[in-house]
């Protein structure tokens, strides 16, 4: 990640480590009240540009770790079908979405933004039930904070995650795969 819009690259990696377990992912009662309403929609690396942008663009611009260096990279990475988008639409505008890097059974989610009532939520929950159907086995979101705690994140020690991640890709899962 950028130290900021213009700043150098870095390689962080946390200690502890924060991912959602897949099994025991929680979807609080209001998310799944508000899911049932068919004021959104969801796709799948429609509009992969505008959402690494919309996630670059989140709040002060010298303060993220989005620069133009990170946005050319993964939409590079997507292009060649390893990093993907979830999108929400409401009345068709893109009022959320999330962005991640698949590789093996791993899911490395890089970033996510709102414009709306819970719209990156939709995404989020989208994307869940994509890699659970399709033999995924790591949501890897690096750190922890109230917006991924609510859906059950835990932080786990560098050691544990290392053997998680060991595991998980040399496994095979596929994004688009049936089902």
């Amino acid at each position: 990640m950028a130290e900021s819009k213009t700043g150098p690259i870095s390689w962080f990696s946390p200690d502890p480590r924060a991912i959602i377990p897949l099994t025991s992912f929680n979807v609080p009662r209001s998310l799944r009240r508000a899911l049932k309403n068919p004021d959104h929609s969801v796709t799948i690396n429609q509009a992969f540009p505008a959402v690494i942008r919309a996630c670059a663009e989140r709040g002060d611009d010298d303060a993220t770790w989005i620069s133009d260096e990170v946005i050319q990279v993964y939409t590079e990475l997507h292009r060649r079908g390893v990093a993907h988008s979830v999108e929400t639409w409401m009345d068709g505008h893109l009022e959320g979405g999330l962005y991640g890097v698949a590789i093996g059974a791993a899911f490395f989610g890089e970033s996510m933004f709102s414009k709306s009532t819970n719209a990156s939520k939709f995404a989020l929950v989208h994307l869940v039930e994509r890699l659970r159907k399709r033999n995924f086995q790591l949501l890897d979101t690096q750190i922890i904070n109230d917006h991924v705690r609510q859906f059950g994140a835990i932080e786990i020690p560098r050691s544990r995650y290392l053997s998680l991640l060991s595991r998980a890709i040399s496994q095979s899962a596929d994004f688009f795969g049936n089902s």
